[in-house]
């Protein structure tokens, strides 16, 4: 069977990367290109922070995002930077992927600022601490192991759209139990995706690129870490977060 284009890159990369860690080397510029990821990446979660509280400092306007036909939008809208940024960034300009990363983390503050409100503020900065800590771990295993995890990229996208469907269906269900399943397999499902799109991040800079066509895999990168992270922070805060 032939392979599509996209196929031989990948299997051209990892035989690069295979080959690099045979020889013992230390790409510095595989480090250069992580940290960019990493940076964009942690700048987003920041932002997404800093928005979210700023907003819930406010009750007007906590009330006029959350509270009127306006949640909705702001609920949907990181949908649509995530489709524009998946299916358009080849097509963009560096700069237009950037400014359409950082206004899908602000975008993101703005549906999330309500998490303010429902829990305490000490069981927020613990969760993210550990939501931090879990992270950082994931994605050092997933950067430094030589197992291949492309065989479990299949499997959690499979696992990413039953958690779908099961949160859907327990939107009319309204079930405790189903709820707490649900978060505990949104913590391993994400858990696990840290660690795949870690390893398929440091594939793609084996691949070769232009310096713009890399800096735009970094955006979609972080884009990716930074889903994880976020909803890894979310499903904890299901276990973690206290609402007295």
């Amino acid at each position: 069977m032939a392979l599509n284009p996209r196929q031989m890159a990948s299997m051209q990369a990892q035989e690069r990367l295979r080959a690099a860690e045979q020889q013992g080397l230390i790409d510095q510029g595989l480090r250069a290109y992580m940290l960019r990821v990493y940076n964009y990446m942690t700048g987003g979660v920041a932002l997404t922070g800093l928005v979210a509280y700023a907003v819930a400092q406010s009750p007007a306007l906590l009330n006029a995002i959350h509270g009127s036909g306006l949640g909705i939008v702001v609920a949907l809208a990181p949908l649509g930077f995530i489709l524009a940024l998946s299916f358009g960034i080849n097509r963009m300009s560096t700069g237009m992927a950037q400014i359409l990363f950082w206004s899908f983390a602000g975008v993101m503050g703005l549906s999330l600022s309500w998490i303010f409100i429902a829990y305490t503020g000490y069981s927020i900065a613990q969760t993210f601490f550990v939501t931090a800590a879990a992270f950082a771990g994931l994605s050092l295993w997933g950067y430094s192991t030589k197992k291949n995890l492309s065989g479990f990229g299949t499997f959690l996208v499979m696992g990413l759209i039953g958690l779908i469907i099961a949160m859907v269906v327990n939107i009319f269900l309204q079930s405790a139990m189903m709820q707490f399943v649900i978060s505990g397999a949104g913590v391993l499902i994400f858990a696990g995706l840290t660690a795949y799109d870690t390893q398929r991040i440091k594939l793609t800079y084996y691949e070769g690129d232009g310096a713009a066509v890399a800096e735009k895999k970094a955006i979609m990168g972080a884009t990716n870490l930074y889903l994880d992270f976020i909803n890894l922070f979310m499903f904890l805060l299901q276990f973690m977060g206290n609402r007295d």
